[in-house]
């Protein structure tokens, strides 16, 4: 697929068959993800890949809210994205290199998302990225390390809908020349 083509067909997929994926396309994805850049090539963001049903109920069931949890009890994967703390914003001797500080990190692993979900669609399978749970909850359930933080969630799974585009801006209300 060209990459035009990607980004133009690419949707947040709600709803999925049952198949599971096999691992060397998430592999395969997660590889073309890690190609994302970051800031300084820290390469801050990490994958958990949860398909063990019973910890995907778990988090449906406690740690997400109605909208999101009907989306991961039927994904047969969900992706937690997270990332490595206290190294993007930085400079070498430690103080932050620009007024954004660290919210550099959040830029990061969102680019990575989004390279994740290219990849994702480009092998055929669907995508939505969540942004609404309960952090600490989850990030206690599958045992982060204290160095990461939980950014994300994406469900994954070969689409069961294939929704049209939503209305886009024009270029001329998206850009301007000075």
């Amino acid at each position: 697929m060209k990459l035009t083509e990607c980004i133009k067909t690419r949707r947040s997929i709600r709803r999925y068959k049952g198949d599971s994926i096999d691992h060397s396309i998430i592999d395969s994805v997660v590889s073309s993800a890690s190609y994302s850049p970051s800031w300084k090539n820290t390469q801050i963001t990490r994958y958990i890949a949860v398909e063990d049903q019973s910890l995907l109920r778990e988090i449906a069931d406690k740690h997400t809210p109605n909208y999101n949890s009907d989306i991961i009890r039927q994904a047969p994967l969900l992706i937690a994205v997270t990332f490595i703390k206290g190294r993007c914003g930085y400079e070498r001797d430690g103080s932050f290199a620009t007024k954004k500080e660290d919210r550099w990190q959040m830029f990061d692993v969102g680019i990575a998302c989004h390279s994740f979900c290219l990849a994702a669609w480009d092998k055929g399978l669907g995508t939505v990225i969540m942004g609404v749970f309960d952090e600490d909850g989850i990030t206690e359930l599958l045992d982060l390390p204290e160095d990461q933080e939980l950014a994300a969630l994406i469900a994954v799974g070969y689409p069961d809908i294939d929704p049209e585009a939503p209305k886009r801006k024009s270029v001329d209300q998206l850009l301007q020349y000075r």
